[in-house]
């Protein structure tokens, strides 16, 4: 069966925005990263034993679909589609380093990609570069500041970082301000977590 790259995509930043609107503290309050089960989309399924992917566990068809997406970017690297498309695969085998420079690309080309600022963040997140998470983060609420995702995320990355106050101020200003919402739940969660 042959997955079309729109799938994978969509799948892609599925997975990558319930990654990050997971965050957890511990009960004592100290950091915590992220619940560590591998997510349960297409593209991760092709891990055996929910290990983290390497060569011996990633179907060769993943990595025929990552050489095929190379070579279209190498072809066209004007084409932000394919390149959003490579990085989410390259992404997900865990080569954040090459896909960081790929999404740069994008953004380049148009900076106000909220897709390109959660996949970074993401990224950031997951290497334990918090600040430089937050800084992304920050960047979507500097031109959307209504984005509950994106607040959700600033005091998730805040509690992570040890900074319960902030987390709590974020957390019940989204709360309050955005009771019916799927994000003011997590951050109802997250205040839990915190006391």
């Amino acid at each position: 069966m042959k997955i079309k790259p729109l799938y994978i995509y969509g799948i892609l930043i599925g997975a990558a925005l319930v990654v990050l609107l997971f965050f957890t503290t511990r009960d004592n309050g100290s950091k915590d990263i992220v619940n560590e089960q591998m997510p349960q989309d297409d593209v991760h399924r092709q891990f055996k034993n929910d290990q983290p992917p390497d060569r011996s566990n990633v179907s060769p068809q993943f990595y025929q679909e990552l050489e095929e997406l190379r070579k279209e970017v190498e072809k066209n690297p004007d084409d932000t589609t394919k390149l959003k498309e490579y990085a989410d695969y390259l992404t997900a085998a865990h080569q954040f380093d090459s896909a960081v420079p790929l999404y740069e690309q994008v953004l380049s080309k148009n900076p106000r990609r909220t897709d390109i600022y959660f996949a970074l963040t993401f990224i950031y997140f997951n290497k334990k570069d918090f600040n430089k998470a937050e800084e992304v983060t920050n960047k979507v609420l500097s031109y959307d500041k209504n984005n509950l995702q994106a607040q959700y995320n600033l005091g998730a990355i805040a509690a992570t970082m040890g900074n319960n106050e902030k987390a709590k101020e974020i957390w019940t200003k989204l709360y309050e301000q955005h009771p019916d919402t799927r994000e003011a739940n997590l951050a109802k969660d997250g205040l839990a977590k915190l006391k």
